[in-house]
């Protein structure tokens, strides 16, 4: 274990000593805030969770050029290939003109042919027929030459885009590793704590939530009841549809998801299709005040806009929230806000809306994704 995580993993063990050691049976006294240690604890390990996203969206990012430059080079190895046949044809056509010029080559003039010729009127016939054919010849030669010049040009872009879709290749298996590294990083942490460890410290966070959500709302930053528009309603009961399945980094679904994989899929299903990262999202839709949500909308969080969630309404979002937990419904407020963006600023709200139904258990905090780290409890069957 590393150092970092070593003095992590002690100051876990310090928060649960004071945390869940046994009190004497007399009234119990306020026990006021949980203890420094363990907000410590959270902090390190939130601190790891974002750098985790954030190279986890770097690494879609990567992954969203490489695609691209697939297809890209793609095109240009087709188009190259349909360059190189007519290249084939051009050299095929100027060798049979060569072989016919070699073949009716004569040391006598068209025109001393012209004057000595029996009708004199056919050879002008024959003149304007010779005429169009050496026109045709010199087309032909051009094309050739152009055809050459095409395919040259074709050759050297088809090898810059191989030459860029190999160091993006090369970009991108080192963000993977890293993004291994940083989620290895998150399991060794959370691994080394007892099922009681991470019961207080999943109750300190929900706890964290519970408040930052009460202020948020007391604030009044969001306003009254919006409806979304037709596209939006599509994108919330896609979301909707996918509570309870698994964050997976890199993942876009059906069966999982990162976070924007699932915000970015959610909108596609709508038809209107947005940026894959979270990054970009942030970057490239629309702003709008927090005051003017509506569902359907973008929430990002922190400020390198490492993280995205869906609006849902009453001050709610659905997210893929981070790896060992699932797609749920979580309070607005339960990650730094950094702004909000709307895929159709041009979509008019519906007339009348009606949100789709939850399920029962979609907002009851217990897929935080602490459990799927604890050490199974111990089986007291046989005893």
């Amino acid at each position: 274990m590393s150092g970092n995580l070593l003095r992590l993993a002690c100051t876990a063990a310090v928060a649960a000593t004071t945390v869940l050691a046994p009190t004497p049976a007399t009234a119990e006294p306020d026990p006021g805030p949980p203890p420094a240690s363990l907000a410590h604890l959270l902090t390190d390990l939130q601190n790891l969770y974002r750098k985790a996203e954030q190279a986890t969206e770097t690494y879609n990012a990567t992954e969203e050029k490489l695609k691209k430059q697939r297809t890209e080079t793609d095109r240009l190895n087709r188009a190259l290939a349909r360059a190189r046949l007519s290249l084939h044809d051009s050299r095929g056509a100027v060798g049979r003109l060569a072989r016919q010029q070699y073949q009716n080559s004569s040391d006598i003039s068209p025109y001393l042919r012209l004057l000595l010729a029996r009708d004199p009127q056919h050879a002008i016939d024959q003149r304007h027929v010779i005429g169009r054919i050496e026109r045709e010849r010199a087309d032909t030669i051009n094309r050739l030459t152009g055809s050459e010049r095409k395919a040259d040009e074709l050759a050297r872009k088809a090898r810059k885009a191989l030459d860029e879709q190999l160091v993006l290749a090369e970009r991108r298996k080192k963000e993977r590793d890293q993004v291994v590294k940083r989620l290895h990083d998150v399991e060794e942490l959370l691994t080394s704590l007892s099922r009681d460890q991470l019961a207080a410290l999943a109750e300190f966070e929900r706890n964290g939530i519970t408040k930052a959500q009460k202020k948020f709302m007391a604030s009044g930053a969001l306003s009254s009841v919006r409806r979304p528009s037709a596209e939006g309603d599509r994108a919330v009961r896609y979301v909707v549809g996918q509570l309870g399945k698994p964050y997976e980094w890199g993942a876009e679904g059906p069966k999982s998801y990162d976070c924007s994989g699932l915000t970015s899929q959610a909108w596609a299903q709508a038809g209107a299709p947005i940026p894959r990262t979270s990054q970009e999202q942030w970057k490239r839709l629309k702003r709008i005040p927090l005051a003017e949500l509506r569902p359907g909308d973008l929430v990002v969080y922190f400020p390198e806009a490492t993280h995205v969630a869906l609006y849902l309404g009453d001050g709610m979002v659905v997210q893929a929230p981070r790896p060992g937990a699932k797609v749920k419904v979580s309070p607005i407020a339960a990650n730094p806000l950094l702004g909000a963006v709307r895929p159709d600023p041009s979509g008019k709200p519906l007339r009348r809306y009606a949100p789709p139904k939850l399920p029962e258990n979609a907002t009851d905090g217990s897929d935080d994704g602490y459990d799927s780290y604890a050490a199974p409890a111990p089986d007291t069957s046989a005893r």
